[in-house]
């Protein structure tokens, strides 16, 4: 069973995704709270599998409490997905960077926010398919300077390429056949770089990938 945890200060927001969430078999809302400090409060509670944030809160905002569940090693496996009104949110790239697991738009679609949930579980994806890779390129432009290539001494040439595709937005599935090689294997290295790298998940990954200059805005493989 998922563990969600609702966290967004209108009220009929929440009952909205509760509602459908509460509907799957193996989906449980196992708390709301309506601004970040309430949040933090029920994380720590409940342990959720995820949490769907709401970026602009009361008291606490989204942002600063995703920072303070993704630095806490007790919540290491507490995944939280940013809840935003617009596509093109000024804050979307840096919650990211704080160590969200990705974002969705508040009206995306049922089915969209379902595949969501399930898949920042299993570590298989980063966002919903409403927000485009040149999103993703254009905040990883404006965060910062590439860094050093110093940051990927450590990568065999494999999961470099592996990163890069990462980077792109490719899952497992499509980074096996891009590269000739089983699922497993390309999750293998993906897994492995990750460790190296000491990146929470994917989104993380693909982070690093664009601020590295591993991969740059428009790059499409």
């Amino acid at each position: 069973m998922i563990r969600v945890l609702l966290a967004d200060d209108q009220l009929l927001v929440r009952a909205g995704f509760k509602a459908l969430l509460d509907a799957q078999p193996d989906i449980e809302v196992v708390a709301e709270a309506a601004d970040g400090r309430q949040t933090l409060a029920a994380v720590r509670e409940h342990r959720p599998d995820v949490v769907l944030m709401d970026i602009r809160m009361p008291v606490l905002d989204g942002l600063a409490a995703t920072r303070r569940v993704t630095e806490d090693p007790e919540l290491s496996e507490v995944k939280v997905v940013m809840l935003t009104t617009f596509e093109l949110d000024e804050y979307v790239f840096e919650a990211i960077r704080s160590g969200a697991s990705g974002f969705l738009v508040k009206d995306t679609e049922p089915e969209e926010l379902l595949r969501a949930v399930r898949a920042v579980v299993a570590g298989d994806a980063l966002l919903s398919p409403g927000v485009t890779r040149r999103l993703i390129a254009e905040f990883a432009a404006r965060s910062k300077e590439p860094a050093a290539a110093g940051a990927l001494a450590g990568l065999t040439e494999r999961e470099r390429e592996v990163m890069a595709l990462v980077g792109i937005g490719l899952s497992n599935e499509e980074i096996a056949r891009r590269l000739v090689v089983s699922p497993l294997t390309a999750k293998t290295h993906v897994s492995r770089t990750m460790v190296k790298l000491g990146a929470r998940d994917r989104a993380q990954l693909v982070v690093l990938a664009y601020e590295s200059g591993l991969v740059r805005p428009g790059w499409l493989g």
